[in-house]
């Protein structure tokens, strides 16, 4: 069965979406703060974990990127914050979806069940291969020249993207729809960012991402 991991400091916010997990038939866990969501992931599979980023002992922030060094499990960032600074510095960590509160537990419901979907999708397709480029959509890896590259989950989606959309030039917009699901109304700026990074973790293969003056980007080989 599904297993959520569930970190808020507010005792209340975590259990309204407990109960939302398990009427939506995903088992759920709890945690309090970052320091022992860490300690979770550490011992238990999750297939995602809802993290708040403004928590005692240690932030969502910070436990996102240690969750990271361990698991790559999906992350939701749950904030009362709307700085564009706090999405995009999630995001630059490989945040799968940003989450501002308050909230609708009907729509968190929603945006695990994308996030969760992406998953299963990815591990459906086969490894692609560019020359040195090896893309492994089950294992979600990416390898440069026998090198595992370092990515980000979002990096990886976008890879993947535009890697199983070869030659199609995709616009801003559509890259936001198809990588951050469910509505996003982000500032496509996001995607230049991602594609930045993801050109400087890709070293010889960077020009196989393209650009395409005024509208977006393409991968070509």
């Amino acid at each position: 069965m599904t297993r959520i991991l569930i970190v808020d400091d507010e005792e209340n916010i975590r259990e309204v979406v407990h109960e939302y997990c398990s009427i939506s038939g995903y088992e759920a866990d709890e945690a309090a703060d970052g320091i022992e969501a860490i300690e979770m992931v550490r011992n238990t599979h999750y297939d995602c974990v809802i993290l708040d980023i403004m928590m005692p002992k240690l932030d969502g922030f910070s436990a996102c990127r240690e969750i990271r060094k361990i698991a790559q499990v999906p992350v939701i960032m749950l904030s009362a914050r709307q700085e564009e600074y706090d999405k995009l510095f999630g995001f630059e960590l490989g945040v799968d979806d940003y989450v501002v509160k308050p909230f609708s537990p009907k729509e968190l419901m929603a945006r695990i069940r994308v996030v969760l979907e992406r998953g299963r999708r990815s591990g459906q397709k086969d490894v692609l291969r560019f020359g040195g480029l090896e893309i492994d959509i089950a294992g979600r890896t990416v390898s440069v020249d026998g090198e595992r590259a370092n990515m980000t989950p979002k990096e990886i989606d976008l890879l993947i993207y535009l890697a199983t959309h070869k030659g199609i030039a995709l616009s801003r917009s559509v890259l936001l729809e198809k990588i951050w699901d469910y509505g996003y109304y982000g500032d496509e700026r996001t995607v230049d960012t991602h594609i930045k990074m993801l050109r400087h973790n890709l070293g010889n293969y960077r020009d196989c991402i393209v650009t395409v003056r005024g509208m977006g980007y393409k991968f070509e080989v």
